[in-house]
């Protein structure tokens, strides 16, 4: 961006919206003169304004911030509809996001690169979905969250599930599943992957601290956090890690299952990792994906939000358990938390901002939380310790 801020229009001097939203960012960074922007605002909004910069470009090959027109801020507002009835976000998230977005063009208008904000026109926000789209479908009550939240465990614990070794760890990954979002404030954009955003790829097992007993995310804030986890999140959880038994701590909570998925996940780390092409396809045909993904120690992806979203669909089809025609989402499964004197306990104060990561902690603590029963008894012969030499026996000489 060049000293003079260019107004609408002039032709010798282009504007992309990339380098214009730089600009905005790093004024804000150190404080907007015409607002109380600060640097917390500026690294909320960095990720927004990112997205929403390739997001025009992917889907209209615009770069230019003079070619922005109010057709494409009704176009940005309607894919954060449909993301909202995705589960991607929620509607006040959506909104949230298009005002950042409003807030950037506006700060354009002020500082004469725009004439107009495309944003900041009745067509473009009719599109976003109203502050009750999703909140209020999403609201079930308790006792129909632990309605399914009693079929999946009663599934995950029962004689027949412990006879199939696949089935039961995907019961009690399901299982798992429920209870985490269940009996903690973390979020489903939080827990799985949303496709859309980069930054979000899913929790993993060097996340969760069961010592702690929290589990770290990226919040809504774009931060690292802490969040709790209540005690009936973190049984599920280590029974489902013993059957899952991830072979590192970058292992995915919830990996997904869809194979194309994790077979481009195995030849872009073998690739990565030097090996040619004939060398991944042979490796390929001696193993399923899967199976090389294990031995090779090559992390798959996380569910995305659609996914665990079919997941819960599928079990609430499963008990017959509706409203309105609608299923239990990840957000409604949330609903409230755990009641403190008979009041709902504030969502926020079982959040905090994230510790520096002591994996020597978090790698330990897992181990030391779980028992693993050992198939062959350990046997040691106290008997005749030592030869006529006075050396140990089996001791060979240096």
């Amino acid at each position: 961006m060049p000293d003079r801020e260019p107004a609408a229009g002039d032709s010798s001097a282009e504007v992309t919206v990339t380098d214009a939203v730089d600009a905005y960012l790093q004024r804000k960074a150190v404080g907007d003169p015409d607002g109380p922007g600060a640097g917390a605002y500026a690294s909320n909004a960095e990720s927004i304004l990112r997205r929403f910069a390739d997001w025009l470009d992917r889907e209209f090959g615009l770069t230019s911030l003079f070619a922005l027109e109010s057709d494409h801020a009704r176009a940005y507002a309607e894919e954060l509809h449909r993301q909202t009835e995705r589960g991607t976000y929620t509607a006040s998230s959506a909104r949230t996001y298009f005002a950042v977005v409003r807030a950037f063009l506006s700060w354009c208008v002020r500082g004469g690169i725009l004439e107009t904000n495309p944003a900041a026109t009745e067509l473009a926000e009719s599109a976003l979905p109203s502050a009750t789209d999703r909140d209020d479908a999403d609201s079930w009550s308790a006792k129909q969250r632990r309605r399914l939240e009693t079929h999946v465990r009663n599934r995950a614990l029962s004689e027949t599930t412990r006879q199939d070794p696949v089935e039961r760890r995907t019961r009690l990954r399901e299982y798992a599943m429920v209870a985490l979002l269940a009996h903690s404030a973390v979020r489903g954009s939080e827990l799985f992957r949303v496709p859309e955003d980069d930054r979000r790829t899913g929790a993993t097992w060097n996340d969760v601290d069961f010592y702690t007993g929290t589990i770290r995310v990226l919040g809504k804030s774009q931060r690292l956090e802490d969040v709790s986890l209540f005690a009936p999140a973190r049984t599920p959880l280590r029974r489902y890690r013993v059957v899952l038994d991830p072979p590192s701590n970058d292992w995915p909570l919830f990996p997904t299952r869809h194979a194309p998925s994790i077979a481009r996940r195995v030849r872009t780390v073998l690739d990565d990792r030097g090996y040619d092409e004939r060398e991944i396809e042979s490796l390929l045909a001696d193993a399923t994906a899967t199976e090389l993904a294990r031995e090779r120690a090559i992390a798959p992806p996380a569910i995305t939000t659609e996914g665990a979203r079919s997941v819960l669909k599928r079990l609430c089809a499963d008990i017959g358990l509706a409203v309105d025609g609608d299923y239990l989402t990840p957000r409604g499964v949330r609903g409230e938390l755990e009641r403190t004197n008979g009041r709902p306990a504030d969502g926020e104060r079982t959040r905090r901002e994230a510790t520096h990561e002591q994996p020597a902690l978090r790698i330990s603590t897992g181990e030391r939380a779980i028992a693993v029963p050992v198939d062959e008894p350990l046997r040691i012969d106290v008997t005749d310790v030592t030869d006529t030499d006075g050396k140990p026996n089996g001791a060979e000489e240096n």
